[in-house]
């Protein structure tokens, strides 16, 4: 028969405490090691990153701008009246020459108004002449008059020297050659009259004839500028060029001022760079640049920046110094690079993604012995279009992780392969 031992089962029951509690330390100090050991290394392709190395040296600090090449001279060249677009007798693209018809228009309204004017000339110039002859007529009667008066007052002279001779030898009564001086006097008087009345038929003569004539030459001056209107239906180019656009069609109804064809020079081209609004406030006049045409690079001068801002960013005018390289023509899309600035002996590393100047950001640096990047602090200072210059954080002929790292933001090291 059996007999049952309790403090046997007490030993049982405290050894298997015992063997749980040691196994819950266990677990729990496992689990403290796992969560203390750093996540796993992501593994990033090294071919898919932009990597450089930071240099000590000169860095240039530049512009980027697009734009395109646009002729220094042209001119756009407008309807003058209401017309109507007969015949198109040029194409985009020939060469012209300032004589060039590029179109010919029609406007009865223009051809009749000529017609009025160069017959309101003929009858203008029809009065002056009559006016002139009526003139010349009514200055001949007054000369005659003066004449005749001189005439009368040079015999009533002789007449009165023949009284005074006869009136020494008591020929004639005194009375008579007293009578004769009168006469001569009068006749005198006469003379000056008729001369002042030449005088001022000639100076009013003058004066009617410069009324007639002003009207006259306004008469031609209304058909100058008809003659005009009437030479502008048929639309020359007015300089030797290029057709670069004819804005209407056969047929077209246009309003006076509408803008019918472009023609441009295209020997003689700059470059328009539209330039953030951010980055113009370094651009100033007189600047290099390097016009980018993708077939070649021509530099340049800023000689212009528009005052204005225009959906975001700002024209500037870039007048191209050397020569264009071949394939160069109006409206060509180019590539700008304006040089704000040379910096000497200064820490310098391509532009990382998403960089601006005067920052601070976070960068990989790659250690080439393990192929781990760790992450570093690094002070950014003046940007450039492809540079930026390093001002702490890092040192000459480290490597650096430049692509767009916002994927690995919560790691602190990466592993390049």
């Amino acid at each position: 028969m059996d007999i049952a031992n309790p403090a046997l089962k007490l030993r049982k029951r405290r050894k298997t405490h015992l063997i749980g509690a040691a196994i819950a330390i266990v677990v729990l100090g496992l689990t403290l090691f796992v969560l203390r050991l750093d996540p796993a290394l992501p593994d990033v392709d090294r071919a898919s990153l932009w990597i450089d190395t930071v240099q000590r040296g000169p860095m240039l600090r530049e512009v980027n701008a697009s734009g395109t090449l646009v002729p220094r001279e042209s001119r756009w060249l407008a309807a003058a009246t209401s017309a109507q677009v007969e015949q198109i007798l040029v194409l985009p693209g020939a060469q012209v020459q300032p004589d060039t018809v590029l179109m010919r228009l029609s406007d009865p309204g223009v051809e009749d108004a000529l017609h009025n004017a160069q017959a309101q000339v003929a009858a203008a110039e029809a009065d002056v002449a009559a006016k002139q002859a009526e003139l010349n007529s009514q200055l001949l009667d007054a000369r005659a008059a003066l004449s005749r008066a001189k005439s009368d007052c040079a015999s009533a002279k002789v007449k009165s020297e023949a009284y005074a001779q006869a009136i020494e030898v008591h020929a004639i009564p005194e009375v008579d050659y007293e009578q004769q001086k009168i006469a001569v006097a009068q006749l005198q008087s006469q003379v000056e009259v008729e001369r002042q009345r030449v005088d001022g038929f000639t100076a009013g003569m003058k004066a009617q004839m410069d009324a007639v004539r002003a009207s006259l030459l306004q008469q031609r001056s209304n058909l100058a500028l008809r003659q005009h209107q009437a030479d502008a239906l048929n639309l020359k180019a007015g300089i030797v060029g290029v057709l670069q656009e004819v804005a209407v069609q056969e047929g077209a109804q246009v309003a006076a001022g509408t803008n019918l064809a472009r023609v441009a020079r295209p020997d003689v081209l700059m470059a328009r760079l539209q330039v953030p609004e951010v980055e113009v406030k370094d651009v100033n006049l007189g600047m290099s640049v390097d016009v980018d045409t993708h077939n070649g690079i021509a530099s340049g001068k800023v000689e212009r920046i528009d005052p204005a801002v225009r959906n975001g960013s700002v024209q500037v005018d870039v007048n191209v110094t050397g020569p264009l390289p071949p394939g160069a023509r109006p409206d060509l899309s180019v590539d700008g690079r304006i040089l704000i600035a040379k910096l000497d002996n200064v820490l310098s590393v391509g532009r990382p993604a998403l960089a601006r100047a005067d920052s601070d950001l976070g960068l990989f640096r790659l250690d080439p012995a393990s192929h781990v990047a760790t992450r570093v602090p690094v002070r950014i200072g003046a940007a450039s279009v492809d540079r930026v210059q390093i001002m702490h954080g890092l040192q000459a002929g480290d490597q650096v992780i430049l692509s767009d790292t916002s994927q690995w933001d919560k790691y602190e090291r990466i592993r390049v392969k």
